[in-house]
């Protein structure tokens, strides 16, 4: 039996990689963890790990682009008897069509958006009234180094080619989000940042990445368990502040 008193977190996009991860260690810090996904089966899947671990997990539907399961899953979680202490807004999406502003179609750039920004915009929403009822909720939205207008315009950053219109404007756009929430609750106990996680290998890039899921969810759960004379409206990585 879960106990009332724990906090609990609703982690998007969880049924694998780096969103499984921070879950996994948000159920190890004692939180009663909801996974967000798409696919019914796979997050039944991935709480059905969690649990055999040991950590109170539960799956939820919920697809960006469908506003049905957004809000289904906010009732979800009510129905648990749950406030929302945490929000890791986690699941996005590339396309491999993605690419330069002066050759990608503009429905490729549009179909991105709307599952990494405007759906996240959505549950964020949705999500709101939830965690208004927590004595110090935290929001993290999963942004990337390719968000940063200050490293995109460095010619001599690693990364300096990675020119994804659709992709990288859609985590710049989160990072506006994550600016204007901060302003919007900055009288109020709410914490909302950017993670960039750094390249991390998983299936969205192939398995690539030169970091592990473990290394890869370790900043956004530092952020997702903030003090409450921790920062709101920055943008961080494991290193530190991060450029806008």
């Amino acid at each position: 039996m879960e106990s009332s008193s724990k906090k609990s977190a609703l982690v998007t996009g969880a049924n694998k990689g780096i969103g499984l991860e921070i879950a996994r260690q948000l159920g190890k810090a004692g939180f009663v963890v909801f996974l967000g996904a798409r696919n019914e089966a796979a997050g039944e899947a991935a709480a059905a790990k969690l649990r055999a671990e040991g950590l109170a997990a539960h799956p939820v539907e919920l697809d960006l682009n469908r506003k049905e399961t957004i809000e289904a899953a906010a009732s979800v979680i009510k129905a648990h008897g749950r406030r929302l202490d945490v929000l890791i807004n986690n699941a996005a999406i590339v396309d491999p069509a993605d690419g330069p502003p002066g050759r990608v179609d503009v429905s490729v750039v549009q179909r991105v958006m709307e599952t990494n920004f405007f759906g996240t915009l959505a549950v964020t929403q949705a999500m709101l009234p939830l965690l208004r009822e927590a004595p110090a909720p935290r929001i993290v939205n999963m942004s990337s180094g390719l968000g940063s207008l200050t490293m995109n315009g460095d010619p001599a950053w690693s990364f300096a080619g990675a020119k994804f219109l659709g992709y990288n404007t859609s985590k710049a756009a989160l990072n506006m989000l994550t600016i204007q929430l901060a302003y919007e609750f900055r009288d109020t106990p709410m914490k909302v940042n950017s993670a960039n996680p750094g390249y991390t290998a998983t299936d969205m890039n192939g398995n690539q990445g030169h970091q592990t899921v473990e290394e890869g969810a370790a900043e956004p759960v530092r952020l997702a368990l903030l003090p409450s004379d921790g920062p709101t409206g920055g943008f961080f990585e494991t290193a530190g502040p991060h450029p806008w």
